[in-house]
């Protein structure tokens, strides 16, 4: 699938404590545990957001991800409904659901029943940027690029949205990595057509 309508104008990937931006390399991090790692992101590329901090990892991952894909990429042009969010994992929000369990015996915790839904990380993102556009949260064995793209596609064609942030985003006790893009109808950025080939270039 390739159309001329649709560009993939940033991205970025984190795996390794490693982040790529637009296929470069921004900053490295080696030997850093994970919460360390995404309070170092939040340190680096936001600024002051308190409820970072009340984040699972899920969330926070996602949430920096975005905080440096939609660097220099303003959304401020779009109504909040026309920007969209679709991502996708394989774990879904087992770590936060296991860490929740672990408290039931004795009191229960809403600060970690509140993120024991995938989808919950698209309500922080949304919440941050004003975003009220389409969404979806995908279950899969992998990324599943040809499906995000098709999706996203089928959204940008049908006018659902003008632009869409999308992509993978997993995280399971230390693993994880978060492969997003921003896609919009207007050529700017890095302006790469949007295609599975070019999603999976910039993986």
């Amino acid at each position: 699938m390739n159309n001329v309508n649709a560009y993939i104008t940033s991205s970025c990937v984190i795996r390794n404590n490693t982040v790529i931006k637009n296929g470069q390399s921004i900053l490295e991090a080696p030997g850093t545990v994970l919460p360390e790692f995404l309070r170092s992101l939040y340190d680096r590329f936001s600024g002051q957001y308190p409820k970072f901090h009340k984040m699972d990892l899920l969330s926070k991952l996602g949430w920096a991800a975005v905080e440096i894909l939609l660097q220099n990429m303003p959304l401020e042009g779009y109504a909040p409904e026309d920007t969209g969010v679709v991502l996708a994992n394989t774990s879904s929000s087992l770590d936060t659901d296991e860490r929740y369990y672990e408290t039931v015996s004795e009191i229960a915790s809403p600060a970690l029943f509140v993120y024991t839904l995938p989808n919950i990380v698209i309500g922080e993102i949304s919440i941050r940027h004003r975003l009220k556009g389409e969404n979806a949260f995908f279950i899969a064995e992998g990324f599943d690029i040809p499906f995000i793209t098709g999706y996203v596609q089928q959204l940008l064609d049908t006018g659902a949205v003008q632009a869409c942030i999308c992509g993978w985003l997993e995280q399971y006790h230390d693993q994880y990595e978060a492969a997003l893009y921003l896609v919009e109808k207007q050529e700017r950025g890095m302006a790469k057509p949007l295609s599975a080939a070019e999603i999976q270039k910039l993986y």
